[in-house]
């Protein structure tokens, strides 16, 4: 779907006039000032007119505290990542082994090395738990707390994470959205694009975040003017004149507040910067490498900038393998082929990032989180593939039990919480809900756990029912 807000979808009301929902609206603004304003408008909402809505529904102010999710769509496999069983018969152990780490008794995949040298730095889940194995049903379940998908579509009945969070928070800076998400679209519906975390459930789509890209586009089809930003060089050059033109015509001196803010989103200069990875140490750069790599190096900079919550859809695929979640049935990919290719991106990205926010005094203020909808099934299969026709092997859906890494925060690092029987395939100690860490992550960021929002119906539904996670501190 192509987010494009043009004049038509941009109305501004006279002085004096009373809209559809009985408010007098500010002065109009010049045609082009309002097309400026609505750039960002999301399903033909401008974005003047989400703010105005959000701010009408008394918003709080955050912490000074961020998170950054890595959802890894398709569900890894806790077998060849974060809780193996060497001592499990063939079909259960899997083709990985453990390795120690600098952490005594915490071991994981060998195809994680780096992730061995810091394990100090970050905590393992191993015992989250719920039931829903399809990959939508999880999406839901997993990023919103309760099950269920709305009637004819893949999107979950209730808000998800990045959406209640942009509805509980106002940015800290001035034209900053609280929320955002980036990464791979999961499919184009009817409220826009789609990835995990975002959905919005039975809340009006003016409550969805926007997808931005390392370029800094809230949507990769997004044009100013006719122009396509497709790059980012294009896009700065486009915000300065912008910025010019703003200055140039007074255009802020005719505007509501709303209007503004909107405004700014495209013209401050913490957005703008933001984006720029040339003030980056080059080898910093290099380190975080390619693909969605750079999204994470911008991931960091929003957060700096910012931004609350920023969730990353993680591809599960590398350019010589053509995966595009971590969904490793047999039927689909070589599930020994596909993770000797892709952990060591996962292992380089994810460790870049962990040693990034600590080396800047980060740890404290930001909470990182990694992990998929669910885990895979205990026991493998050998069956051949529907591309290839080769026989591969791989694991099937399975949420009785999934890994979550867990980093910063300020919480306490270096260690193991909860565990799973001999085949990793349901809690044998502390257990986990995803209502448990949403909770976690919404003290995190200052919000407070008794917060209702209304749904569908104008009912009002608490943001969460979990409890924080006690061990992280």
């Amino acid at each position: 779907m192509t987010i494009q807000t043009t004049i038509e979808s941009f109305q501004p009301v006279r002085k004096g006039v009373i809209s559809h929902q009985g408010r007098c609206h500010p002065p109009a603004v010049s045609r082009r000032g309002a097309l400026h304003a609505g750039l960002l408008g999301l399903g033909g909402m401008s974005l003047a007119t989400l703010l105005r809505q959000r701010a009408e529904a008394g918003e709080t102010l955050p912490k000074d505290t961020a998170v950054i999710f890595l959802f890894l769509h398709g569900g890894p496999s806790q077998l060849e990542t974060y809780d193996l069983k060497p001592v499990a018969p063939t079909e259960v152990r899997g083709p990985c082994m453990p390795i120690s780490t600098n952490v005594q008794g915490l071991s994981l995949c060998e195809l994680l090395p780096l992730h061995s040298r810091i394990a100090n730095r970050f905590a393992l889940i191993r015992s989250c738990t719920h039931g829903e194995g399809g990959h939508f049903e999880a999406h839901g379940r997993f990023m919103s707390g309760d099950a269920g998908l709305k009637p004819g579509t893949f999107e979950s009945t209730h808000p998800q994470m990045a959406a209640i969070v942009g509805r509980a928070l106002k940015s800290r800076v001035r034209g900053l959205p609280a929320a955002v998400g980036m990464g791979l679209v999961i499919y184009q519906s009817a409220h826009g694009e789609y990835l995990p975390g975002i959905g919005n459930g039975y809340w009006s789509s003016s409550w969805r975040p926007p997808i931005v890209t390392k370029t800094g586009l809230p949507d990769s089809t997004l044009t100013i003017e006719g122009a396509r930003l497709d790059d980012r060089v294009t896009l700065l050059r486009q915000i300065d004149r912008l910025r010019r033109d703003v200055d140039s015509r007074g255009v802020m001196d005719s505007v509501d507040e709303f209007s503004r803010t909107a405004i700014e989103i495209l013209t401050a200069d913490k957005v703008r910067q933001a984006f720029d990875l040339s003030r980056e140490d080059p080898r910093l750069v290099a380190q975080y490498g390619d693909e969605w790599g750079q999204n994470a190096l911008v991931a960091r900079r929003l957060v700096e900038a910012g931004v609350s919550f920023v969730t990353i859809s993680v591809p599960g695929g590398v350019k010589a393998m053509d995966a595009p979640g971590w969904d490793d049935h047999a039927i689909n990919i070589d599930l020994p082929t596909i993770m000797r290719h892709r952990l060591p991106v996962y292992d380089q990205v994810a460790t870049t990032l962990i040693n990034d926010l600590y080396d800047r005094g980060l740890d404290k203020k930001v909470l990182l989180i990694a992990a998929g909808e669910f885990g895979r099934t205990p026991k493998g299969t050998l069956q051949p593939g529907t591309a290839t026709g080769k026989l591969q092997w791989g694991r099937d859906h399975w949420p009785g039990a999934q890994s979550i890494l867990i980093s910063g925060g300020g919480f306490r690092m270096g260690q193991v919480i909860g565990a799973t029987d001999q085949h990793a395939a349901y809690p044998v100690e502390r257990p986990i809900d995803p209502q448990d860490l949403m909770a976690t992550i919404y003290r995190h960021l200052g919000i407070d756990l008794q917060t209702h929002f209304p749904d569908g119906s104008g009912r009002p539904i608490a943001i969460t029912t979990g409890t924080p996670i006690k061990e992280l501190g």
